[in-house]
């Protein structure tokens, strides 16, 4: 993403009218999130500036800090570590900060209840795979009947399973706080570090076919910028 970085952190860059992350920060308030853990590392200080506490988006921010330059962040496993002790003993949401959906992150509370009770110890959402990551990450088992039964259930959740065809993680997932106690913190990648619970089992996973933007370069952020401008997105969006 650079230059466009150089002075300004990936998530604080503007497309339709916002920031990356305030688009995050608006989807996630309006499905009924109001704490929020932020990771910073690349011009952290800038970060926190710009969001402030989170009361101007009626939520409530703080932040983990993993230091001052790009090459102090963690990864998201790493900073998974880094942040639990601020996440407390319920299962957690983990987004990335520079994506934009309209994934309704309400439908994830059925997937957290069900890893509270320890019928599972993660869920992924999953999306097709983009031109960059044509492999994917995992794939679609056998349908959950009784995730499939339950009321507030607002999309089909399956077993994940490493076999094909596999889709691509939409840095979206749930995750049961126990599932990293062993684990020494570090800078560390999500992946391939989870396949371990896919192994055993213990991951449910959802396909989502809506909108839903990555961006990698600065052609991304213009494309997205019109998109958005002409577009704008859905029920994810509510503003903040």
């Amino acid at each position: 993403m650079r230059p466009l970085t150089d002075h300004t952190p990936k998530p604080l860059l503007a497309a339709g009218g916002r920031m990356l992350i305030e688009w995050q920060i608006a989807a996630l308030a309006a499905a009924g999130i109001r704490d929020f853990v932020i990771n910073t590392a690349h011009h952290a200080k800038l970060i926190e500036q710009t969001l402030g506490d989170g009361s101007r988006y009626s939520v409530r921010i703080r932040y983990s800090h993993e230091g001052n330059n790009a090459e102090d962040a963690l990864e998201t496993l790493g900073g998974i570590l880094q942040a639990l002790p601020l996440l407390g003993p319920r299962p957690f949401l983990v987004v990335s900060g520079d994506i934009v959906t309209d994934f309704d992150y309400a439908t994830l509370r059925n997937r957290a209840a069900r890893i509270d009770t320890g019928a599972r110890d993660a869920h992924f959402v999953l999306i097709d795979n983009p031109p960059y990551h044509p492999q994917g990450d995992m794939g679609l088992g056998a349908s959950d009947p009784l995730a499939a039964s339950a009321a507030s259930a607002a999309s089909e959740e399956s077993v994940a399973t490493l076999r094909p065809p596999c889709l691509t993680y939409a840095n979206i997932a749930v995750f049961a706080p126990h599932v990293f106690a062993a684990e020494k913190p570090g800078r560390r990648r999500l992946f391939p570090w989870a396949f371990q619970l896919v192994e055993q089992g213990r991951v449910s996973a959802e396909r989502y076919p809506g909108r839903w933007y990555n961006v990698g370069t600065p052609q991304d952020l213009e494309n997205l910028d019109r998109e958005l401008t002409h577009r704008p997105l859905g029920r994810g969006e509510a503003r903040a």
